[in-house]
């Protein structure tokens, strides 16, 4: 199911309004929070994260990365990674730079970031040369996502 139509038609099902919206390519968040006309703090990093061996959506803001001892806290983990883009891919059907939890290969745990709370984002949209617009408080409550304090 994975690619845009993938995630377009996931976030229908989740009763998810997304605007899929076509980007050109930048070489920096500033760039491309520039280009998109909004803060970098409003570009979302979905990023697959391995617990053991299932994984886990972390969903950070453009400004900010994933503290890994909140986030092991929340997960009740001891140890969490990061894993190789091949590796990403075969958990989410996304490739790097792509990855969003709509339309992921599998429904995997998602953990939103506290300070994506109450705004609208941009993340990915499952295409290179997009972007997903939307509601981060819709999303969290279309997928069933925890909302904790994972950044720094």
């Amino acid at each position: 199911m994975a690619g845009i139509d993938g995630a377009q038609a996931d976030a229908q099902a989740h009763g998810l309004a997304v605007e899929f919206r076509q980007r050109p390519d930048a070489s920096s968040l500033e760039e491309a929070a520039a280009l998109l006309d909004i803060e970098p703090r409003e570009i979302v990093k979905s990023l697959i994260v391995r617990n053991k061996h299932d994984y886990l959506f972390a969903l950070i803001p453009g400004d900010r990365h994933i503290a890994w001892p909140k986030l092991r806290a929340i997960v009740g983990a001891n140890k969490l990674s990061m894993p190789p883009a091949d590796e990403a891919f075969e958990a989410t059907g996304y490739e790097h730079g792509t990855i969003t939890p709509i339309g992921s290969s599998r429904a995997w745990p998602i953990y939103a970031d506290e300070h994506i709370v109450g705004r609208r984002i941009a993340m990915g949209a499952g295409a290179h040369g997009y972007s997903a617009f939307v509601d981060a408080d819709a999303l969290i409550a279309a997928y069933g996502a925890v909302v904790a304090d994972i950044s720094a």
